[in-house]
């Protein structure tokens, strides 16, 4: 591997675009310590002594959120309105026929996902500033608005970075702005395990059991997100003046887990809300919902289990229209062996994607809601083991990994996959 980054770094455009994006994580670093003005940070912290939504939040802004800085919304806003987006895309016919336009009409619906953004941005910077009222210092009108209009600003610049980065630099750059931000919290994270192996809470033993599960589930989540079934593919020959054209064997591959990690973000946001309801209400019946809403509790475990094996179906199903897929395969003179094309080679895909969904499905309710709980159970660490972050952190790594691996082989150069 050493050798294939002095390769990389020899090629000029490359080393350019390595270099570029690094420097963006830098900027992206430094924004995360500049403060909010008007903010209590020590009110803000108190906030954080149990789980719900911010910290999910704080996940994936790089413990930006908790310290209440100018990217303490993080690029959240910016996901959200991608997923509205792609959910509409399928309900507008004017969307989804600028979806089918190529790189124009895909420009159209990125600048849509940009005024999205910048909406929603809004609407979360102004109920984050009054949920959170507490914690400001002069909570007028005038001041929870210049808070608002900072978070705002905040989340704008770092999507303005993110498109830069997929433009100059490598690898996209909205999910890299997210793996910089979980990555930098592993200090912070092995700094805690420390403490509690010094103060005597937890032993070693315990530690070794938590590597080895940590690898153990590292190379299953790499494994499953590489995953997928090959459907052979047959095209006909044509004749196109004195030329033959076709009549090669090929395969069509159909990810085992083609909604990646969102199925997990939708699910946990869901049930993290009551619990970060509870948290800014002083009643009984608030404390009781936020127990029922424990992320260590049995509801919270089988409810996002469940939760996560329909978003997968449902975002699956988006995705993957196999009806399209059948149309666009008759049109270029393919067919499956032994299937009939048009609608059988429809319902064929539809059988095979029902089925490994199934086995994706169940794999990412593991991993983000079983996990945890049992990581602690058996390692006795109160370290939250978050398989939201390690899917996250996987799927940007292996995605640049292959950016990576396309700009070698272009140059003759042998890359990370041999």
């Amino acid at each position: 591997m050493l050798q294939t980054l002095r390769s990389a770094m020899r090629i000029s455009d490359l080393r350019r675009r390595i270099l570029f994006t690094l420097w963006m994580f830098l900027i992206f670093r430094i924004g995360t310590h500049i403060p909010v003005p008007g903010i209590d940070n020590a009110r803000i912290e108190e906030l954080f002594q149990s789980g719900s939504l911010f910290g999910l939040l704080d996940i994936f802004s790089g413990g930006a959120f908790k310290a209440f800085s100018v990217f303490a919304m993080s690029i959240t806003p910016y996901i959200n309105s991608s997923i509205i987006v792609q959910l509409l895309t399928v309900v507008i016919p004017a969307w989804e026929k600028l979806q089918k336009e190529g790189p124009e009409g895909r420009k159209r619906l990125q600048q849509y996902v940009r005024y999205g953004t910048v909406i929603l941005g809004l609407i979360q910077a102004f109920g984050m500033s009054y949920g959170l009222r507490a914690a400001v210092i002069d909570s007028t009108f005038w001041s929870i608005a210049l808070i608002a209009l900072t978070l705002t600003a905040g989340t704008a610049f770092l999507m303005w970075m993110g498109e830069l980065i997929t433009e100059r630099g490598i690898g996209n750059g909205i999910s890299l702005i997210i793996f910089a931000g979980i990555v930098s919290r592993l200090p912070a994270g092995a700094a805690t395990i420390w403490t509690y192996l010094s103060a005597g809470s937890i032993s070693i033993l315990s530690i070794l059991v938590l590597a080895v599960i940590a690898v153990f589930v590292l190379a299953a989540v790499i494994w499953m997100q590489e995953g997928q079934r090959r459907v052979p593919v047959q095209y006909a020959k044509r004749v196109v003046g004195r030329r033959y054209y076709g009549g090669q064997s090929t395969h069509m591959p159909i990810r085992v887990n083609t909604a990646g990690v969102i199925p997990v973000i939708f699910s946990t946001s869901l049930l993290a809300v009551p619990v970060t309801i509870a948290q800014f209400v002083n009643a009984p019946w608030a404390q009781k919902l936020g127990d029922i809403f424990s992320f260590s509790g049995p509801f919270y475990i089988t409810a996002n289990a469940l939760l996560i094996l329909f978003f997968t179906y449902f975002y699956t199903a988006i995705q993957f229209n196999p009806m399209n897929v059948a149309n666009d395969l008759k049109k270029w003179g393919g067919f499956i062996p032994g299937i009939r094309p048009g609608r059988p080679t429809a319902e064929y895909f539809s059988r095979i994607t029902s089925r490994i969904t199934l086995l994706g499905a169940v794999f990412l309710a593991i991993i983000a809601a079983v996990l945890p709980w049992a990581v602690q159970v058996v390692t006795g660490v109160n370290v939250y083991f978050g398989g939201t972050a390690l899917l996250i952190v996987v799927g940007v790594a292996l995605e640049t990994m292959k950016q990576i691996e396309v700009h070698l082989v272009m140059r003759h150069y042998q890359g990370f996959l041999r």
